[in-house]
């Protein structure tokens, strides 16, 4: 009887032993299954929502971690996040939003009208894009915070989507507590950063729950450049990266799925408008005339792009102006640039600053060059670091001409339009236009809603005819995935990646 005890003893025993050890099996291969591994080749310059200094990429990431009272859609919508619902006062001065409840903060918290005011007071005092328009942010009630700016403004929802931070954090960049659907477990610059599910997300608690975020885990590794990534990416390591086309045609096509993604943002030849001989408008324009844009496109993307002549993304079609641009005309850009006194006696050099992290535009620039050359300007490249390109070149204005995208932190034409106005701390090209000055202006306090459109168009116009700088297109971008592995890509009119709406290919 003893030894019938110890034996049915020892096979409960074994059998929990295996009982666990297959439960664990099985939990680390859905954890392993739930998991995306994406590379990025730059980091975020600030994990601080609030902060008016991110980069595009850092941006994109905290996308995922941080949510405000409304966020976009891709179509370009405003969806309901933090708050429920919103009116705007027919005086279009007056903004009232009701909080959703329950919505919590990743450390089990619920957000609080004192938290929303707090992150608007903080971001304006920051400095953050487009929030110098807001007058005042009142709470009323239990339940409502009232935004009041200072002009009247029917189109300034794109600015109200600011990350919520909780009331009195002045850590931020340490206490990285948001809203989203992901948080962020755990951060090692320079070489990874990885976001955690968060269980409690508000969309999971819905009366039609929705389960997003699907993935339970996503690890974004950081690599020095690109060739580094796309080692990474074809020998497995990672799983999936935002490419250009030169950098798809390194990939055996049969391996990924390949999506076609805007970068919803203006890749430009910026020209520093204050930096002889670039302040004469006839120099400016035979550099225009003197580019090859389809040439650019072919040589550098393989022939995958989408020629933009404006300061605007095409993706924003209700105000984009498609008629503009300059034809490649290389004798009319000899011309002017004899009229300015340049000629076969004196030529100008031109040196163009580029960033070395990002492939796509060293690509334009080594075609620019050659192009540029044939007009009688004598242009080379200079690479710098990230880090150089924003002191010296964003920030103290000390260049020629560069090349970078442009993208815009909100889905509106007005903040692609603000850095050409001569008052902006953003306006690193340096255009000063006094018609341009009075058309912004009259943009921002202009209530109705075809005059308002015409301003936008107007202002496109007159940037392009001053010829402020050589637009070349809305790079178009590619996500590649390990072939039959993840879906849910979407496209934003906005410089994302939304992780929450990715999941693991079902393959029963």
């Amino acid at each position: 009887m003893k030894q019938s005890k110890i034996i049915i003893f020892t096979l409960i025993a074994l059998a929990a032993i295996f009982a666990v050890t297959f439960t664990g099996c099985s939990r680390q291969k859905e954890k392993k299954e739930a998991e995306l591994r994406y590379g990025f080749t730059s980091e975020p310059k600030t994990l601080d929502p609030l902060s008016a200094n991110n980069t595009a990429d850092g941006r994109s990431i905290l996308f995922n971690v941080f949510e405000g009272l409304i966020k976009p859609d891709t179509d370009g919508t405003f969806l309901p996040c933090a708050a429920q619902a919103w009116t705007i006062d027919r005086d279009s001065l007056t903004y009232t939003f009701t909080l959703r409840e329950n919505v919590r903060f990743h450390d089990g918290s619920i957000v609080t009208p004192k938290d929303v005011k707090f992150s608007f007071d903080k971001a304006i005092e920051e400095g953050y894009h487009g929030l110098n328009m807001i007058k005042d942010v009142i709470i009323q009630g239990e339940n409502q915070i009232i935004i009041i700016l200072h002009n009247a403004d029917p189109d300034y929802l794109p600015y109200l989507t600011i990350g919520i931070v909780k009331d009195g954090n002045d850590n931020r960049e340490k206490d990285v507590i948001g809203t989203g659907p992901f948080f962020i477990e755990s951060y090692l610059p320079q070489r990874n950063l990885v976001l955690k599910r968060f269980d409690n997300y508000w969309q999971r608690f819905l009366p039609e729950p929705r389960e997003i975020p699907y993935l339970e885990k996503v690890t974004i590794v950081f690599f020095a450049n690109n060739d580094a990534l796309i080692t990474s990416l074809r020998g497995g390591s990672i799983d999936g990266a935002w490419l250009t086309g030169s950098q798809i045609e390194q990939l055996n096509k049969n391996d990924f799925d390949i999506i076609h993604n805007f970068s919803s943002s203006i890749q430009l030849l910026a020209l520093n408008n204050a930096s002889p001989p670039l302040d004469d408008i006839r120099v400016r324009k035979a550099i225009n005339y003197g580019i090859d844009i389809q040439q650019i496109i072919d040589a550098a993307f393989f022939g995958r792009g989408f020629h933009s002549g404006s300061p605007v993304i095409p993706g924003l079609s209700a105000y984009y102006e498609e008629s503009l641009g300059y034809p490649y005309e290389p004798q009319t850009a000899v011309s002017l640039l004899n009229e300015a006194g340049f000629n076969s006696g004196r030529n100008f050099s031109l040196e163009i600053t580029v960033p070395s992290n990002y492939v796509m535009h060293i690509d334009t620039a080594q075609v620019i060059v050659s192009q540029l050359m044939k007009i009688g300007i004598d242009a080379s490249i200079k690479l710098v670091d990230w880090t150089t390109w924003i002191s010296d070149v964003y920030r103290g204005r000390n260049y020629q001409a560069t090349i970078i995208s442009l993208d815009s932190p909100v889905v509106s034409p007005r903040s692609f339009l603000s850095r050409y106005s001569s008052k902006e701390s953003n306006n690193f090209i340096n255009f000063n236009n006094n018609d341009y000055d009075k058309i912004y202006q009259a943009l921002l306090t202009e209530t109705d809603t075809a005059k308002r459109d015409f301003l936008y168009r107007e202002a496109q116009r007159t940037i392009t005819s001053n010829a402020a700088s050589v637009y070349i297109q809305d790079i178009l971008y590619y996500n590649a995935l390990r072939k039959d592995t993840f879906t849910g890509v979407e496209n934003y009119p906005l410089y994302v990646i939304d992780f929450s709406l990715m999941h693991r290919v079902d393959k029963n």
